[in-house]
C-alpha cells in the first residue's frame, strides 16, 4: 500500500515538472508569420541609394572614421579634418586657391563685358556724331546754324528746334519757311540714318489760346507737323518716327523771361540709340570726354560731309563764297526774328 502511495507521489510530482505546452505552437506561429509579413514589406520596399550612402559615411564619421571625404547630410555638409585650417575657421589653402580663382575668373569676365560695352557705345557715338555732322553741314550751307541745337544722351543725338515763333505761327502747328529749310536739312540724313525718330514737341508755361484748348493739344500737333514733313517730304520711313507732345511739363528753363519761354517753346527730334540701354548709358561720358579732348563730336562738324545739292548752287553759278551766303541769310534771319517776336510777344 505503501508503493501504490509511493507510486501516486511520483505521478503527480512529473505532472508537475511537464505542464501542457500546447500553446507555445500558436505562438511560434504568430512569430512566423509577423517576420514573414516584416520580410515581405522590407523586400517590396525601394531603399535610396544615395540617401543611404549619406547616411552610411555621416554614421561612420561621428564614430571617428575621417576617409569618408565630404558627404551631404540633412544638416550640411561633413568635412574632413584635414580640409580644415589650423585655426578651423575656413578651409584648406587648396580650397582657397579655387576661390581666388574663381574670383579672378569672375573679374576678367566683368572687365571683359565693360571692354566690350565701351567698345560698342564708341562706335554708337561715331555713328551719331557722323548724322549730326551731316546735319550740321547741310543746316550751315543753307545759313540755318543758329536755329538748331545738338545733344548727346543717353537716348541718343538730340536734334533740337528752339524758339516755336522760328518755326510756327503763333498758336499754330503750322511750318514756317524757316522749318521748312530746316526740315530739307535734317530729312534726307535721317532717311538714311538707319535709327528710329522720336519728333517730341513741348510748350512753354502759358496757357494756350483757340484753336488748341491746352498746350497738349498745341506740342502734339506741332510735333505731328514735323512728322508728318519728316516722312511726307523727307522721305523717313513711318514704322521708324513717332510724335508724341508734352505739353510744358517738360520744361528747359524754369524762369518767366522772354528767354526762358522761348526755350521751353521747342520742338526736340531725337535720333534714337540703336543698342542696349547698359552701352546707350555711356555716350553721354564718351561724348564729354570727346568735347574736353576737343574732338569733331563737340562742334558738329565733319570736313568729308558735303552739304545738300541745292545749297551749293549759289557758288557754282554766281561766284559768291558760302561764307558770305550764310551771313547774309543769317543777318535776314535775324531781322525776321525780331519783328516777328515784336509783332508776336504773346504767342505760343
Amino acid at each position: 500500500m505503501s508503493g501504490a502511495r509511493g507510486g501516486r507521489k511520483k505521478k503527480g510530482h512529473a505532472e508537475d515538472e511537464h505542464p501542457d505546452e500546447r500553446w507555445m505552437a500558436s505562438y511560434m506561429d504568430m512569430i512566423t508569420v509577423l517576420m514573414c509579413m516584416f520580410i515581405v514589406l522590407f523586400a517590396m520596399s525601394n531603399v535610396d541609394q544615395d540617401k543611404y550612402i549619406a547616411l552610411r559615411n555621416s554614421l561612420a564619421t561621428g564614430f571617428g572614421q575621417t576617409d569618408v571625404g565630404k558627404v551631404d547630410t540633412a544638416s550640411g555638409t561633413v568635412v574632413n579634418a584635414s580640409d580644415v585650417t589650423a585655426e578651423g575657421k575656413g578651409y584648406s589653402s587648396g580650397d582657397e586657391t579655387d576661390m581666388s580663382k574663381a574670383a579672378a575668373s569672375g573679374e576678367a569676365q566683368t572687365a571683359e563685358q565693360a571692354a566690350a560695352a565701351m567698345v560698342a557705345a564708341q562706335g554708337e557715338l561715331d555713328d551719331l556724331s557722323a548724322i549730326k555732322a551731316a546735319i550740321a553741314a547741310n543746316l550751315e550751307g543753307s545759313g540755318l546754324s543758329a536755329d538748331v541745337q545738338f545733344s548727346v544722351d543717353a537716348r541718343g543725338l538730340t536734334v533740337r528746334l528752339i524758339g516755336s515763333e522760328t518755326f510756327f505761327g503763333t498758336n499754330s502747328a503750322d511750318l514756317s519757311g524757316t522749318a521748312v529749310a530746316v526740315m530739307n536739312a535734317i530729312g534726307p540724313v535721317l532717311k538714311t540714318a538707319g535709327h528710329d525718330v522720336s519728333v517730341e514737341g513741348h510748350a512753354d508755361q502759358r496757357s494756350s489760346t483757340a484753336p488748341y484748348a491746352t498746350n497738349w493739344e498745341l506740342s502734339s500737333a506741332r510735333a505731328t507737323q514735323v512728322l508728318r514733313d519728316l516722312v511726307e517730304r523727307g522721305g523717313v520711313g513711318a514704322d521708324h518716327i513717332q510724335s508724341v507732345g508734352f505739353g510744358s511739363s517738360r520744361p528747359l528753363s524754369a524762369g518767366s523771361t522772354d528767354a526762358d519761354l522761348a526755350s521751353n517753346r521747342r520742338v526736340d527730334i531725337v535720333v534714337l540709340s540703336n543698342q542696349s540701354d547698359a552701352v546707350s548709358a555711356l555716350l553721354p561720358q564718351l561724348e564729354q570726354a570727346a568735347a574736353a579732348a576737343g574732338g569733331a563730336v563737340t562742334d558738329g562738324r565733319n570736313p568729308t560731309v558735303q552739304p545738300a545739292a541745292d545749297t551749293s548752287t549759289t557758288a557754282e553759278s554766281g561766284g559768291t563764297s558760302k561764307a558770305g551766303s550764310a551771313t547774309e541769310t543769317t543777318t535776314e534771319k535775324k531781322s525776321e526774328k525780331k519783328s516777328e517776336k515784336k509783332e508776336e510777344s504773346s504767342g505760343h
